[in-house]
């Protein structure tokens, strides 16, 4: 074994690099980040200054800084997607870009809620994302927060509720021959739910083939009855929807959701257009859990 070999084997197994830092080190090397002899610069760097093995090779220029916050994130088990991922949308930030300003907004907003709508005693959460109109951001904050509920280890069940432009299906990259709407009409039964490999303890229901009568079918039983029964399984069920004008589809989710939470973008939604859309939802006896300014 020559001396790089050796260096190497010291790092993977811990008697070189102590505690979190083998854990970064062998991350890097498991990646193709760092060889054998960038390895030994990066140890001597190391040991002369005293520094963390991730703040010495990037000292080096070996390795960037998002290469390092990227090993940090596998090295703490958080669910993340590498940049080379070229099917799975770019806008779960959470997700590509763990530490960005937006992922670290989206994990406040995780945190609220379950300081808010999460303790409310019960076991079992159901939230609709809602918006006045549309354009502002329902998708992307649906997307976005179930991934963030998922890298908690929380089993999060996303549900495709628009069934007039749906997008979530593109966004995670997965089939929607079947989805929701087959469910609704009694022509499919739970397993048209997608588990998303990426993120063990995240499912996606896609909405599926376009019905003519979207509003109709989300009006149904059928819709409480699947909410019901899904319960059993996630810990935390969010529903993407049609803004809630010009249709009613939002009013009648929330309604079974019997929680939401509106979303506004900035220098695009009237005030009075959100504040309308929360009395809309009182007067469907759902709650408004709080209020998202999506400037994203």
């Amino acid at each position: 074994m020559n001396a790089a070999d050796n260096v190497l084997s010291l790092a993977l197994e811990g008697r070189v690099l102590p505690g979190a830092d083998r854990r970064i080190g062998a991350i890097l090397i498991d990646e193709g980040k760092l060889d054998p002899n960038e390895v030994e610069r990066v140890l001597k760097l190391q040991q002369a200054e005293g520094l963390r093995f991730g703040e010495a090779a990037v000292r080096l220029q070996l390795i960037t800084a998002d290469d390092l916050r990227r090993a940090i994130a596998r090295q703490y088990e958080l669910p993340h997607l590498l940049p080379d991922n070229d099917t799975i949308s770019r806008e779960l930030v959470v997700a590509y870009e763990p530490f960005h300003p937006c992922a670290e907004q989206m994990r406040a907003l995780r945190t609220q809620l379950q300081i808010g709508w999460c303790n409310t005693g019960s076991r079992h959460r159901l939230l609709a994302i809602v918006s006045p109109g549309p354009r502002e951001g329902r998708s992307y904050i649906a997307a976005n927060l179930a991934v963030a509920f998922a890298q908690l280890g929380e089993r999060t069940l996303l549900i495709d509720a628009d069934l007039r432009a749906p997008r979530q299906h593109r966004i995670f990259a997965v089939p929607d021959r079947l989805g929701l709407s087959a469910v609704l009409s009694g022509r499919a039964d739970l397993s048209a739910i997608v588990p998303v490999p990426a993120f063990g303890s995240l499912a996606l229901l896609p909405a599926g083939a376009r019905p003519p009568n979207p509003q109709e079918l989300v009006s149904r039983e059928a819709l409480a009855e699947l909410l019901r029964e899904v319960q059993a399984g996630y810990d935390v069920i969010l529903l993407d929807t049609p803004p809630m004008k010009p249709f009613a589809d939002a009013r009648s989710i929330a309604f079974r959701a019997r929680s939401a939470l509106v979303v506004a973008r900035k220098e695009h939604t009237r005030l009075a257009e959100a504040q309308a859309s929360v009395r809309e939802l009182a007067d469907t006896g759902a709650r408004a859990v709080g209020a998202v300014f999506n400037a994203f």
